[in-house]
């Protein structure tokens, strides 16, 4: 017989059945359908990357979206776990951080100890098992994260991150959370006979939280490489009793080759002797699926294993729940794996022509949990701060400089102005770093900042900076500034001069990382390869993209210093910027960049967010490309400056595309 887990994953679905759209029939998987005597199915369940997203509404949009949200999800557990003999749910992290009830609770109402956060409600009547940390749980700080985790009616385990520094032994490091935990399950065999299972559950974080939240944990936390984590720990659940080690990894999947302290490490984690299972986050990606892991070398994204391994992405705020089904066989007075299948469940659909089309309905429980939390945050982010005279939009930001980048190098360089007045550094010249955030891509096709012309609320304001950032600045040559516009430059694919319609943006760039320097101006020739890898890398040292680049009208030089304001992302190390790293860093800010977008247009009153084209792409005569953008983009199509774009028709998956002339 076919073992299930070699079945095509339409297959196996139509196997399993399921209730996303109804819960009139219940079948059972076939682990649980056909489990001897001796066997048992074992259904682990994962949500991950929820940011905040409790609720099906986007909050940035103040509208109701069927893409996303934790009662989304929770409406399938039931069914979900009703298809197994047994089941566990685990949380893989980024829970407290990513939309504005997340701020709302940190920064309006606060976290004191014994209070209860709404995701940790809205977790606790959903009946977790277990849990890890991700990244994003360390923005607001360490007394608001623990005044959170500390109301979970479970236990949250991560094994690399320490109080302070790094012992000689990973197992003698002192760590904030157990490292793991090992939970005995009473397990219903084939015939209806219960016995006692023990299943360890150990967690991970990124090492990079050291940098991306400095300001939060240096001098009071350490993180270590996850790799050399589990390779100390894994052992130690095996001897104390673990039947099945599960891993949860807020740590992506990369195919290029394990490195210390690595990012993305699941890859190679799966490679750790003792691990059985592991569930990975971090990336907002899908994974078994079809698209985003298929080229991984080791990653197997029909199967859904890594290594050989099951493993699970579930994607990202709420939008999937991730299923690793175990078949497991009583071998002497133990357990062990013989057989599984991974499935990542969406909660929603496309048509055809792209629209959304739920799978599921809110879970009552879930939004009663949080329903004050969730009218209290509609009520702050709809607070008026100030008017805007133009309207903002990031429809080409990737093409054109942009009137929703512009706002934010604005309010940067007001403040930074005022922040060092009174320093050594009043003199030197002042450039403003920033990126758009919401551009599409994974987001999709209404995944875009638009706000009319008129009255701006703090809505609007978290919609032009996604993140809870602060403010630094960094002192650089005029060299630095360059490489650092050369790394930028990535976004866009090379593009033979003469082609018609060429592709151009690069699909793995994530907008976030391109960077628009304002206060020089500078054009990029396309007709040159990228000079940087994604990791900041040189892979073509003579490559000049970055040309005419200059300061007050004339060439910037070489060996000038100018200071740049950033946030603590980026000016930590945050996106592999050449050369820009902490020790660059001569300001560190105490106000996040929103709380400052915030007072400049309160200070203003009402702001001209026009584009001040200082960048464009060198002239290519006879050469054109094509790119995609929200349909929406149609609106502000002659308003766009330092670039020719003519509507180029429909995209795919509902987004439009444009045709630049270069």
């Amino acid at each position: 017989m076919t073992p299930l887990s070699d079945l095509h994953p339409i297959t196996r679905r139509s196997l399993l059945g399921g209730l996303a759209a109804s819960s009139a029939l219940i079948v059972l998987h076939p682990f649980s359908a056909r489990a001897a005597s001796n066997q048992a199915h074992l259904r682990l369940m994962e949500t991950t990357d929820i940011h905040v997203n409790v609720m099906p509404y986007d909050y940035y949009a103040d509208k109701p979206n069927d893409t996303m949200g934790l009662a989304r999800t929770a409406s399938i557990i039931d069914s979900i776990r009703a298809e197994a003999a047994n089941s566990m749910l685990i949380d893989n992290g980024d829970l407290l951080q990513g939309n504005p009830m997340g701020d709302y609770m940190a920064y309006k109402k606060g976290m004191k100890a014994g209070d209860l956060h709404p995701v940790i409600k809205a977790m606790n009547v959903l009946g977790y098992d277990c849990g890890t940390l991700g990244n994003h749980e360390f923005n607001y700080g360490l007394d608001f994260m623990f005044n959170t985790l500390n109301g979970a009616n479970f236990p949250l385990v991560c094994a690399n991150l320490t109080k302070g520094e790094l012992a000689a032994d990973p197992k003698q490091d002192d760590l904030f959370f157990k490292p793991y935990v090992i939970l005995e399950k009473a397990i219903k065999d084939g015939a209806g006979n219960e016995s006692p299972l023990k299943i360890g559950f150990i967690g991970f974080v990124p090492p990079q939280i050291m940098l991306w939240d400095a300001k939060n944990l240096e001098g009071r936390a350490q993180t270590r490489d996850i790799i050399q984590t589990a390779k100390a720990w894994v052992p130690a659940m095996k001897e104390d009793g673990a039947d099945i080690v599960i891993a949860l990894s807020h740590s992506g999947i990369d195919g290029h080759g394990q490195e210390d302290r690595m990012e993305n490490a699941s890859l190679y984690l799966a490679g750790v002797e003792g691990i059985d299972a592991i569930f990975t986050g971090h990336q907002h990606l899908v994974f078994p699926g079809p698209k985003d892991f298929a080229d991984v070398p080791g990653a197997d994204a029909v199967r859904g294993t890594l290594l050989g391994k099951p493993a699970v992405m579930a994607g990202f705020w709420g939008s999937h729940m991730g299923l690793i089904d175990l078949l497991i066989e009583k071998d002497g007075g133990s357990w062990k794996i013989v057989d599984f299948t991974c499935e990542a469940r969406p909660i929603y659909h496309r048509t055809e022509d792209r629209k959304v089309i739920a799978e599921v309905a809110d879970k009552p429980e879930v939004v009663a949990a949080v329903a004050a939390e969730h009218q209290a945050t509609l009520d702050y982010v709809r607070t008026p701060v100030g008017k805007t005279s133009a309207p903002l939009y990031s429809y080409f930001a990737l093409v054109a400089d942009d009137p929703s980048v512009q706002i934010v190098s604005n309010a940067q360089t007001w403040y930074i102005r005022d922040m060092l007045k009174e320093t050594e550094f009043k003199d030197y010249a002042i450039l403003s770093a920033a990126a758009p955030f919401k551009a599409g891509g994974r987001g999709g096709p209404d995944y875009y900042t638009d706000v009319a012309a008129g009255d701006i609320a703090i809505k609007n304001v978290a919609d032009l900076y996604l993140y809870p950032n602060t403010v630094q600045a960094v002192l650089i040559s005029g060299e630095q500034v360059k490489n650092w516009l050369e790394m930028s430059a990535g976004m866009f694919n090379q593009v033979e001069p003469g082609t018609k319609d060429a592709s151009l943006i690069n699909p793995g760039f994530p907008s976030y990382n391109f960077d628009v320097i304002d206060g020089v101006t500078y054009k990029i020739d396309l007709s040159k390869p990228p000079k940087y890898d994604a990791d900041g890398k040189v892979i073509n040292p003579e490559s000049s993209r970055i040309v005419n680049l200059q300061f007050s009208g004339h060439a910037i030089d070489p060996a000038q210093k100018f200071v740049v304001v950033t946030n603590n992302y980026r000016a930590g190390g945050g996106g592999k910027f050449p050369e820009i790293a902490s020790d660059k860093v001569i300001f560190v800010g105490p106000d996040t960049n929103r709380d400052v977008i915030v007072r400049y247009i309160v200070d203003q009153g009402t702001i001209n967010p026009s584009a001040d084209a200082n960048w464009s792409f060198a002239p290519m005569d006879g050469t054109t490309a094509v790119f995609e953008t929200g349909p929406k983009a149609r609106d502000y199509l002659k308003a766009v400056k330092g670039a020719t774009i003519e509507d180029a028709g429909d995209g795919v998956d509902g987004f439009a595309q444009f045709r630049i002339i270069l």
